[in-house]
C-alpha cells in the first residue's frame, strides 16, 4: 500500500490536552482581547476578578446550565474538582460508584481506600456500561458522562431517579460542551478547560445544584480538609469562588485563552454548534470503521459510543493470535510509525486500555483532518503487519 497523499493539517488527535481551536496560533496571546489582560497583576484585582467571573458567566450560557446551579473555578483541573466533591459531600448517605474505566475506577479507589467509606461498585470492562437498573434513588452515585479511556458514555440519564434523595457527582470532563447534559439530573458536573474547548491545564470547573449546596451547608465531614478542597466556611458557602475569587492563584494567561475558546466557541453557534462538530469528527470514523478489515469499535453499544474520545481495537486475525504485550507492541508501533510521518500525535490508546488507538474528535478538530488521517491508518496497519513488528511482538501459543 502507497503512502496517502493527503496528510491532515492538524495533526493533534490527543485526548488531553486536546488541540487548540481552529485558527489559533501563539500569536493570538497579543491580540486585542489580551493587551486588556491583567498579566502581572493580582487575580484578586477587579480587572482580575471580572475576567474570571466571565469564564464562569460565558461558560454557563453556552452549557444552558440552570440559573440556579453555582459554577466555580477550582484548583488541579479535573481530578481536583472530582476530589473536592468527593471529600466534602460523601458521607452522609450510601454511595454506589459506576466503574468503566480507569478514571471512574480511581475515584471508586479513592472513595474505599482514602475516605473509608462503604461503597458498592458496578463495574464493566473496557467497551460497556456497568448495569445501570435499580440502583437506590437514596444513594450518593459517583460516574463518568464520558469515559474518556474507553470510548463509553451515558446514552440517557433515563436511569437517574426523579425522585433520588441522593447526590449524582458526574465527571464530564470528556462531555461538556460536545454532548447535551441532563443538568436537572446531575448535582455535581467537574470538567477541565483542556478537553473538547483545548484550553490550558491547571484549572477545574465544578458546577453544583441547589440540592449540593444544602449538603455541603448542612454536613461536615469527619475528616480534614486542605484548603483547596474548601468549599464552605463556618457552615456557609463560600460564595466568593462562584464568582471569580479562585481559591489559589490561577494563571491568568491561561483565563485570557480560555476566553478566546468560549468566543470561538459562540461564533460558531454555542453549544449545537459544537456538538455538531464533534459529531461530524466521530461519523467520519464510524464511516471508515464501517468498511475496514482490521478495525472495530471499543465500545460494544453503538448508543453508548463516544463522540469525543474515540477508541478502536484492532480486530484482525493476526493481531489478535498476539498475546497482550505482543499486541501492545503492535500498536505502539502504528502509533510510532504515523507520529513519524507527523501526521498523528498522541493517538495510543490510555495505558490501562486494551491494545488499540484512540482518536480525539471534539469540537476543535477539523472534520477534514480526521478524514485526511484515517487513510494514513490503514497504511500504518499495513506497513507493520507486512515489515514486521519492531516492538518484539510475541504470537499466542497454537492451542493442542
Amino acid at each position: 500500500m502507497t503512502k496517502p497523499l493527503q496528510r491532515p493539517i492538524r495533526p493533534q488527535f490527543s485526548s488531553g490536552p486536546c488541540a487548540k481551536r481552529p485558527g489559533w496560533t501563539p500569536a493570538l496571546l497579543d491580540n486585542q482581547n489580551i493587551k486588556t489582560a491583567t498579566h502581572g497583576r493580582s487575580h484578586r484585582s477587579k480587572a482580575g476578578k471580572d475576567k474570571l467571573l466571565a469564564v464562569i458567566e460565558r461558560s454557563k450560557r453556552i452549557l444552558g446550565i440552570p440559573a440556579d446551579y453555582r459554577l466555580g473555578i477550582v484548583p488541579a483541573s479535573d481530578t481536583g474538582a472530582v476530589e473536592m466533591a468527593l471529600w466534602s459531600l460523601l458521607g452522609p448517605n450510601p454511595i454506589t460508584v459506576l466503574a468503566f474505566e480507569s478514571f471512574s475506577e480511581e475515584w471508586a479507589g479513592d472513595i474505599i481506600n482514602e475516605l473509608h467509606l462503604p461503597t458498592k461498585v458496578r463495574r464493566a470492562d473496557y467497551g460497556a456500561l456497568p448495569d445501570l437498573a435499580g440502583i437506590d434513588p437514596a444513594d450518593d452515585i459517583v460516574f463518568a458522562w464520558n469515559g474518556t479511556t474507553s470510548g463509553v458514555r451515558m446514552p440517557h440519564a433515563d436511569w437517574i431517579a426523579d425522585n433520588r434523595t441522593g447526590l449524582t457527582i458526574c465527571d464530564a470532563t470528556s462531555a461538556v460542551f460536545a454532548m447535551e447534559l441532563p443538568w436537572q439530573k446531575l448535582d455535581v458536573v467537574t470538567w477541565s478547560w483542556q478537553k473538547v474547548l483545548g484550553g490550558e491545564g491547571g484549572h477545574g470547573m465544578l458546577a453544583l445544584s441547589p440540592k449540593a449546596v444544602a449538603r455541603l451547608q448542612s454536613y461536615k465531614p469527619a475528616w480534614p480538609l486542605p484548603k483547596i478542597f474548601r468549599l464552605t466556611k463556618g457552615g456557609k458557602l463560600i460564595e466568593g469562588i462562584f464568582k471569580g475569587e479562585t481559591i489559589n492563584t490561577p494563571s491568568m494567561l491561561c483565563v485570557d485563552d480560555q476566553l478566546d475558546a468560549l468566543a470561538w466557541a459562540e461564533d460558531i453557534g454555542g453549544l449545537p454548534g459544537l456538538i455538531a462538530r464533534s459529531q461530524a469528527n466521530a461519523q467520519a470514523i464510524a464511516d471508515w470503521v464501517a468498511k475496514s478489515d482490521w478495525a472495530g469499535f471499543l465500545a460494544q453499544d453503538a448508543a453508548a459510543r463516544s463522540c469525543t474520545s474515540v477508541c478502536l481495537k484492532i480486530t484482525d486475525s493476526w493481531f489478535t493470535a498476539h498475546d497482550k504485550d505482543g499486541q501492545q507492541a503492535i500498536a505502539k508501533d502504528i502509533v510510532g510509525l504515523l507520529e513519524k510521518e507527523g501526521v498523528a500525535l498522541d493517538i495510543g490508546a490510555y495505558r490501562d486500555a486494551p491494545p488499540g488507538l484512540r482518536i480525539w474528535c471534539g469540537a476543535t478538530v477539523e472534520r477534514s483532518d480526521v478524514e485526511a488521517l484515517l487513510p494514513w491508518l490503514d497504511w500504518a496497519y499495513t506497513q507493520v503487519k507486512n515489515n514486521g513488528v519492531k516492538q518484539n511482538a510475541t504470537p499466542l501459543a497454537k492451542e493442542a
